[in-house]
């Protein structure tokens, strides 16, 4: 695990993803502190250009947009992060339990991943969205349900194959309790492929908010949120286009670095060599071949 870390430390692309990921997060976090203006305050002309007040121009209804894009992005981030958690929770007790369990049970429960999975995400949220109203603690938990078949594939995948592993039998036979042998022996086995799917989980969290704001089902306005920003400034593309780019811009830079983290989590956890150009392929070459060497004189 730790020679798993050492590696991903040394990753640029881990480095590279991780950095991009945190300055969003810093942007969102601090970036309502540090806005000169209210983002709900009318200060300047409709679809202003950038003067000396507003870096990055006037919005719609003569916003700030450069206030509206620092307190805009906590909203978003939070319930990412949120329904991501909560999906990975949930399905990951469930993929281990159906991956431990009798026949029966986890039959039933993969024919329900299965009936789950048959519905696009995006279609099912909006459904229940648009029936039970946008309240945020619903949209966190409908998108967290539909995230959880998935998680719950995993899961079960992973425990059905460290499950038949000699070291869990022996705990076993040894008396441990059943979740003695799943807190220490199975979820630190599958524990990397869990955090790379939250990772990706992060990439479509955002996604789908993002979505859902941008057609009216998100954050109520006049709410500061970057996917509502998008929806009420494209229509001002032409004329002002920095009120819908930079939204777009930190919502890409956020799914871009946590993907390109969640990859370097895979890679390490596999053991596979980060891609680093030719030098650096060849001094791993070179270093496996005196190790050779050394284990063949010995």
């Amino acid at each position: 695990m730790s020679n798993g870390l050492f590696n991903l430390r040394r990753d640029p692309q881990a480095r590279l993803g991780a950095t991009l990921a945190a300055t969003v997060l810093l942007v969102a976090l601090l970036g309502p502190h540090a806005a000169s203006q209210s983002p709900l305050a009318l200060i300047g002309p409709t679809y202003g250009l950038p003067d000396h007040g507003a870096p990055l121009g006037y919005d719609y209804l003569g916003r700030d947009v450069w206030s509206r894009l620092l307190a805009g992005g906590r909203s978003v981030l939070w319930m990412s992060f949120a329904a991501s958690a909560i999906a990975l929770a949930a399905g990951a007790i469930i993929g281990i339990a159906a991956g431990l369990s009798r026949r029966r049970i986890d039959h039933a429960v993969v024919w329900a991943t299965d009936v789950l999975l048959a519905f696009p995400d995006l279609i099912l949220v909006l459904l229940v969205v648009s029936m039970l109203g946008r309240a945020p603690w619903l949209i966190v938990l409908t998108v967290a349900v539909s995230f959880v078949p998935g998680v719950i594939r995993l899961a079960r995948g992973v425990t059905l194959g460290v499950a038949s592993q000699e070291y869990i039998e022996a705990a076993r036979l040894m008396g441990y309790p059943w979740w003695r042998v799943v807190l220490l022996e199975i979820l630190p086995n599958i524990s990397t492929p869990l955090l790379v799917h939250l990772g990706i989980m992060l990439t479509w969290a955002i996604g789908m908010l993002s979505g859902l704001s941008f057609l009216g089902y998100g954050v109520a306005p006049p709410a500061a949120d970057w996917g509502l920003m998008i929806n009420e400034n494209r229509a001002g593309l032409m004329i002002q286009p920095w009120a819908v780019l930079a939204p777009v811009a930190m919502i890409g830079l956020f799914a871009l670095g946590s993907n390109l983290l969640a990859e370097s989590v895979a890679r390490a956890g596999a053991r596979i060599p980060s891609r680093r150009g030719p030098k650096s392929r060849a001094r791993t070459l070179m270093r496996g071949i005196k190790r050779r060497e050394r284990e063949t004189r010995a």
